[in-house]
């Protein structure tokens, strides 16, 4: 790592240990820190990085911000981080053609700001959207709480250039909202976790900003009720931006961690978002507030843009005022169909009582997408075999009501041990296939997602 000085000025990579230890762990929990850092600030220095790396047979792992919750950006043994944060420009906002193009180290809120006072949209939308970059969004394919009706970061992104291990710059896609010419390589380095190359560059499509949007919260004495209460609406015609779920034992976590005035005493809720032209919003607000008031439930409007900010407040605090009550807590995020929801809830329930560790739920009801939290202390070799049953329970469980492991944390290295309950060998064997033919070294984020 010493020759690193021969490519790179000093400013542009460090070798001292208390740096290192700043890069060496993300939101999974898993530490490990590299063998050195370095911060490019053009695909120049990305392209001279990656031959050093490709020449001397080092591992490379590309990072964001860290926010990751499967241990994608946790750096092996020996390797060499590339930390994006100093290629974190927005190199232009196209009005006309509705496009964005920029660098990976963006943050997705900062992004998100400066658009909208074009009156311009990007709707991916991660908890962590004020702190993580778009090209982490791009590597595990976020999500957020708008996926039930925008969609997720792949839908949105239109052309991508990236560095191979070897050095070689490749462009993929186009600045165009429609193009077949070859195979879809830009969609297929969506959700990729820095496998297959590093990302230099994005060019994002935009949508025009909504003219109004309605937020209510409803409120529970069954999570049952509160599951069927998302499939009822969802089947009526209505799509909301946004249908997020928080139960009891979150509400509580939340309110202790930072009060906002969530109600105490309620075994759900839910956060329903609208937008659109305000005559039809205020239509499907009052349908939507009629379903779930068919359960039962107490449905508030959130009135005023303060009233809105302090219930998505709330909702972002979920994952700090989890890790609060239980710091070594594992967080996994499963996906069923929506009209299964309910069977979902009630099986983590079970899960919960016969195995005697709390199971908090909350997370996008509205497409499926369900957090499922153990609280217990993954680090304490007594629950070692006890979780790791708990855990292929819960992902078994949602791969039999039609669903999938993984909708927006992406495999990692937590989920790596799994990944064979849901994708079987033939298909396996072609992923691994494809990451050779990129990868043929394996240096590029090494041990992430294969088994």
């Amino acid at each position: 790592m010493n020759k690193l000085g021969g490519i790179l000025p000093s400013r542009k990579f460090s070798l001292d240990p208390e740096t290192l230890l700043c890069y060496g762990f993300d939101a999974s929990g898993i530490e490990s820190a590299p063998a050195a850092v370095v911060w490019p600030e053009n695909i120049d220095d990305i392209v001279r990085i990656s031959e050093f790396a490709y020449g001397n047979n080092i591992p490379i792992c590309p990072r964001g911000a860290g926010t990751g919750m499967t241990g994608g950006a946790i750096p092996p043994k020996g390797s060499l981080v590339i930390s994006f944060e100093r290629m974190n420009r927005i190199l232009d906002i196209d009005s006309k053609n509705l496009t964005a193009l920029v660098q990976p180290g963006v943050i997705n809120g900062k992004l998100q700001r400066e658009v909208e006072m074009m009156n311009l949209f990007y709707p991916p939308d991660p908890a962590s959207m004020n702190f993580c970059t778009i090209g982490g969004n791009v590597a595990e394919n976020a999500g957020g709480p708008r996926a039930v009706k925008y969609g997720v970061t792949r839908d949105y992104v239109l052309e991508i250039e990236g560095v191979l291990p070897d050095g070689r710059i490749i462009h993929t896609g186009s600045q165009t909202m429609k193009g077949v010419v070859g195979y879809d390589l830009a969609s297929l380095l969506v959700g990729s976790e820095g496998t297959l190359c590093t990302i230099s560059r994005i060019r994002l499509k935009l949508l025009p900003l909504p003219e109004n949007v309605v937020t209510l919260l409803a409120l529970f004495n069954d999570i049952h009720d509160c599951g069927t209460a998302v499939s009822r609406i969802i089947s009526s015609n209505i799509t909301p931006r946004a249908l997020e779920l928080m139960d009891d034992k979150t509400i509580m976590a939340v309110e202790k961690y930072k009060p906002t005035g969530l109600p105490a005493g309620t075994d759900a809720m839910l956060i329903i978002e609208l937008d659109g032209h305000p005559k039809v919003i205020s239509e499907d607000a009052g349908k939507v507030s009629e379903i779930c008031k068919a359960f039962n439930s107490e449905v508030q409007i959130a009135e005023s843009i303060p009233d809105r900010e302090r219930l998505w407040e709330a909702r972002r605090s979920v994952s700090p005022a989890l890790y609060h009550e239980c710091p070594a807590k594992i967080s996994e995020d499963v996906v069923v169909p929506r009209s299964r929801i309910p069977d979902l809830l009630a099986g983590l329930k079970a899960l919960s009582v016969n195995s005697g560790i709390d199971i908090i739920s909350f997370g996008h009801a509205g497409d499926g997408n369900v957090h499922v939290n153990l609280m217990v202390d993954r680090n304490d070799p007594k629950n070692a075999e006890i979780v790791k049953g708990l855990i292929k329970e819960v992902f078994g469980l949602a791969l039999r009501l039609g669903g999938t492991i993984s909708g927006e944390h992406g495999i990692g290295i937590t989920k790596a041990d799994y990944i064979g309950m849901e994708i079987k060998r033939p298909a396996l064997d072609l992923m691994m296939g494809i990451k050779k033919l990129f990868d043929h070294k394996n240096i590029l984020n090494p041990g992430k997602i294969f088994p």
